[in-house]
């Protein structure tokens, strides 16, 4: 086995935090499962995993502390009552088995409390709409009694987090998401009495939450901060150069542990399209000048070398991590066994984000086993042994045949993967050299490195296989991931194909190959993901003059779930690029483009010179369909199984295909 390289023993260095210690400096920050209380035992398999691979501190998500901090339809653990005791603590236990500590993050979110389930009234510091409510509902502005209560519901559930073996409680001021936060904002505080006005009286509930906290709890367990330095509102919110320090500043050695961070939450977790690794350091850094206590912070750090420079320059004491911990529950244990070329990377997709936002176990594009450690009894690292001696042939390279040739080599088949291209990646490739999410080229590199390391694995690029060429090649066991292609034709998301086009269509398949047309571009987008949005911004920068048109009455809908659809048409704006929503394309000759309002009115004609269409995929399934015609050539060929996976059996998402390759592996 490797040796861990010297240069990082600094990150295994145990930490103290008030009366607990960890045992090195990997800290799991809290983050969302998508599912919570509602399958608690998944939870905990989850995060015990994280335990196992190394990480010194794992932390739940939100614990709502009453049933006027009910935050559904989002998924939510609870400490509102005792019965939650023995629920919550199956996760404290089995951290604790492999020797570390488990923190609890205590949450009244306040205002984004909409109380859907318990139908209590919302509570704030002054009457205000509910914050991203749909529903037109207001809370209630706070009385002295009021915050007496939710004093008593923190330091009640802070008593049950302790009963339930948690070694770090947490009081929540970040993201815009808690009722302590909504205290400290001018915009949302406009009390006139001890709790409002200036930001010693703003700071004052989030004091009396640490006061009460330590007090209950103190003794055993550390108290944590997790609070956000920066909200990128100006003068309208805290700045880290502003009231934001200015906290730091007032509490600086009051809590045992400060974990920072930005809001909101789509500032705190942006894609890697926006942001490099360690991007949060310049909001951070100033943290640890002003207090003693340690500090944890975030920046969906992967490099080994990234967090030992964190660590050496004082900026922080933590490595936090939320989404790198997902992607590789056994990062900290790679690096200390020295195999950091095994690290599956985080690339800053967000799809774990986007099923917390779909109500759904989360999933990650890296790592198919995430929440499938309990219910499925996956683990990250370990495949079960071949049940058979069967050779495999694969035929496709992209993201489901690049997964099903490492799993199924993992288990001890020899392996064969073929692909027509000279390279293999197949889409994660070609969508990975778009503007901003070269990280995505991580999904490709970390199989092709994983796989060459395997003695049962034989890989030929450059190696179209035809129907003829499987059935003489000898191996008892195919698959079939030969992906899928843009549809080159009108395809709405009703299955309508709207009219017939009289100029030639582009699609994302053309652009990607390298095709950059200038002059005027149509680019239409029915599909509402993040390609069309990224084949825009390319023709941009291009040179082009690019339109981008949807008929939803939003841009890359999609988007939303991962917290970047705002950034993302702030980025096209910026750009030049003209955006036009609730609009179907009625009809396309040379030269124009007709667009029809969704809500009436005159019909939009756009002068262009070229129409790029991001409609629906087609799979290539038909190399399957042709082996699976003959099932007695098959057999004459001596092959007893011929499956497709991934896009040429349903596009969809990369992840889809790495975990539909996963599964299949799994259950050959």
């Amino acid at each position: 086995m490797s040796r861990m390289d010297p240069r990082y023993s600094v990150l295994f260095e145990p930490v103290r935090i008030g009366p607990v210690t960890a045992p090195n400096r990997f800290y799991q920050v809290p983050h969302c499962t998508g599912i919570a209380d509602r399958a608690p035992a998944d939870v905990a398999a989850m995060r015990e995993m994280k335990a196992m691979g190394g990480w010194g501190v794992v932390c739940t998500e939100n614990i709502e502390i009453s049933q006027d901090a009910d935050i559904s339809p989002y998924p939510a653990l609870r400490f509102s009552s005792d019965t939650d005791i023995a629920r919550q603590a199956r996760m404290a236990d089995l951290v604790h088995k492999h020797g570390a500590l488990a923190g609890a993050e205590l949450a009244h979110m306040g205002l984004y409390s909409a109380n859907r389930t318990s139908r209590r009234p919302s509570i704030g510091p002054s009457s205000r709409l509910l914050i991203e409510a749909i529903e037109p509902v207001q809370a209630r502005a706070m009385d002295k009694a009021d915050i007496r209560t939710l004093r008593q519901d923190h330091r009640a559930a802070a008593l049950r987090a302790k009963a339930a073996g948690f070694d770090i409680i947490y009081v929540y001021a970040s993201h815009n998401l808690s009722i302590a936060s909504h205290f400290l904002a001018r915009r949302f505080n406009d009390r006139s009495d001890e709790y409002g006005g200036n930001l010693e009286n703003r700071a004052r509930l989030l004091r009396e939450l640490l006061e009460d906290t330590k007090d209950a709890v103190g003794d055993r367990c550390a108290v944590a901060l997790r609070f956000a330095v920066e909200e990128f509102l100006g003068p309208d919110g805290l700045t880290h150069d502003g009231e934001g320090a200015e906290v730091v500043e007032l509490l600086k050695d009051l809590p045992d542990l400060w974990d920072v961070n930005l809001s909101d939450w789509s500032n705190d977790s942006q894609t890697a399209r926006f942001s490099q690794e360690g991007y949060q350091e310049p909001f951070v850094r100033f943290v640890k000048q002003i207090t003693g206590k340690p500090v944890v912070g975030v920046g969906r750090f992967t490099s080994p070398d990234t967090m030992v420079s964190q660590i050496r320059r004082g900026v922080l004491d933590f490595i936090g991590a939320a989404r790198p911990s997902i992607a590789d529950p056994f990062l900290p244990l790679k690096i200390a066994e020295g195999r950091i070329d095994d690290i599956r990377e985080c690339i800053g997709c967000n799809i774990c984000l986007s099923c917390e936002n779909s109500f759904v176990p989360i999933r990650c594009t890296q790592n198919p086993t995430m929440m499938e450690e309990g219910r499925a009894g996956w683990h990250p690292e370990i495949m079960p042994a071949r049940r058979s001696d069967d050779r495999v042939l694969i035929v496709g390279g992209g993201p489901a045949g690049l997964e099903c040739a490492l799993s199924l080599a993992r288990r001890g088949h020899h392996v064969t993967l073929a692909e027509a291209r000279d390279s293999f990646g197949g889409r994660v490739s070609r969508e990975a050299a778009l503007p901003g999410i070269a990280a995505w080229g991580r999904v490709r590199d970390y199989r092709l490195g994983q796989l060459a390391k395997l003695p049962n694995v034989e890989l030929y690029p450059g190696s179209r296989m035809e129907v003829a060429d499987i059935l003489g090649f000898g191996a008892a066991r195919v698959v079939i991931a030969t992906g899928a292609e843009w549809r080159r034709g009108p395809m709405a998301r009703d299955g309508r194909s709207g009219v017939e086009f009289t100029c030639p269509i582009l699609t994302p398949d053309d652009i990607m190959d390298g095709l950059c047309p200038k002059g005027r571009i149509l680019v239409h987008d029915t599909e509402g993901g993040y390609i069309g949005g990224l084949i825009a911004e390319k023709l941009r920068l291009s040179g082009a003059e690019v339109i981008f048109s949807t008929p939803a009455m939003s841009h890359s809908g999609f988007l939303s779930l991962t917290l970047e659809q705002d950034r993302v048409l702030r980025r096209l704006t910026s750009l030049g690029v003209e955006l036009i929503a609730g609009r179907d394309l009625a009809g396309v000759s040379e030269g124009e483009a007709l667009l029809v309002s969704k809500l009436g009115g005159p019909v939009l004609e756009c002068r262009i010179d070229h129409l790029v269409l991001v409609a629906d995929r087609i799979p290539q399934d038909g190399l399957a369909t042709q082996l699976l015609s003959d099932r007695n050539r098959l057999t004459e060929a001596s092959i007893q199984s011929v499956v497709p996976v991934g896009d040429c059996v349903a596009p969809g998402l990369i992840a889809h295909a790495i975990y539909a390759a996963h599964r299949l592996a799994r259950l050959f």
